[in-house]
């Protein structure tokens, strides 16, 4: 996927009007099955399997024994003791030595990632231009779930969630028919709205939705709870899970740090690595930033110290050698739409 095809802006506002189609290919998919595989999957992760049910998406977050975190991941269930996992493309040999060192016996984990593709179709049109291009039945698919349906004859996975904010689904194929897919998007989506899109509006809407990306905002040397993810976080389930006691230690203690967002009140946009300052002093630093064309304004966010966390508190950003005003604000930047139910 490449940074853009026409432009950010233009790829951005095209997704919060109409609809944008995404190759997320790189995304990781494991298959777990088996006797066990619940039991499993729910001593590994954060979330409770215990809200799952047949054709329905948690998310959760996979975590080391210290209670930091791995990865983020989404966990579809087909049935019971029958799961697909996606993960993010930069941890899929980790990730996957990480649930297979857990695995008992009973419980096949298999990596379907190289034969697996997606595309992620967004938009306030994505449902009337899906169901009108490929004939898919989407109108009671309620947020967080999935279905099968046929497309040239082969089974797919069409999921209701994302990453923009926006009402949106994902279409799961195999290799060869996800080819098959974008260039319909392509050859017959702009005529009904749809346009591709590219890293960059990727990362923009996903930043006004208030959605973490892993490697910036979330890392080996952050924990669920520091990323305002706690939600995600089933402290009390039955048996626990890896990282637990490290995670409710760090509870109990209270948090030193927290991930805010913040808007600049200034006219420089806040980068990666970007110093934070409150009050003069060293405060945290950027894990995200950039211009929020539904916003208006530019935006970011990162870790601060106790303290600095509330909205409405003012910090500065170092940039280029000068500190910049700017203000903790709640998150998301820009309302979700997604579709209830």
């Amino acid at each position: 996927m490449p940074v853009y095809y026409t432009s950010i802006i233009a790829e951005h506002n095209q997704t919060r009007q109409s609809c944008s189609f995404f190759d997320v290919s790189h995304l990781g998919e494991f298959h777990v099955k088996g006797p066990g595989a619940f039991r499993f999957l729910q001593y590994r992760i954060t979330n409770d399997m215990n809200k799952l049910k047949d054709g329905k998406i948690i998310y959760s977050l996979l975590c080391d024994e210290k209670g930091l975190t791995l990865d983020d991941i989404l966990v579809y269930q087909n049935k019971p003791d029958d799961y697909y996992l996606i993960v993010n493309a930069g941890g899929i040999d980790r990730d996957f030595e990480a649930f297979h060192k857990y695995a008992p016996e009973t419980v096949s984990l298999e990596n379907q990632s190289g034969q697996m593709a997606c595309v992620a179709i967004q938009g306030p049109k994505s449902e009337e231009i899906l169901e009108k291009l490929f004939g898919f039945r989407l109108k009671e698919l309620g947020y967080y779930r999935f279905k099968e349906e046929r497309l040239k004859g082969e089974p797919v996975w069409v999921s209701r969630s994302g990453y923009t904010g926006e009402d949106g689904f994902e279409i799961f194929s195999s290799n060869a028919l996800a080819g098959l897919v974008w260039d319909q998007l392509v050859s017959e989506g702009k005529k009904e709205g749809a346009l591709p899109a590219g890293l960059g509006a990727r990362n923009t809407l996903r930043l006004e939705a208030g959605n973490v990306l892993y490697g910036n905002d979330l890392d080996t040397t952050t924990t669920p709870l520091e990323a305002g993810l706690g939600w995600a976080v089933a402290l009390d389930k039955e048996g626990g899970f890896v990282g637990r006691d490290m995670l409710l230690v760090q509870k109990e203690k209270g948090l030193k740090r927290r991930l805010v967002g913040f808007k600049m009140l200034d006219k420089p946009i806040a980068r990666e690595h970007y110093p934070i300052y409150k009050e003069g002093k060293k405060a945290g630093v950027v894990t995200s930033g950039s211009y929020g064309p539904t916003a208006g304004c530019n935006i970011g966010m990162g870790y601060v110290a106790k303290g600095a966390e509330t909205p409405g508190t003012s910090i500065e950003i170092e940039i280029h050698g000068k500190l910049v005003k700017a203000e903790v604000v709640a998150l998301p930047f820009v309302a979700k739409k997604h579709k209830k139910g």
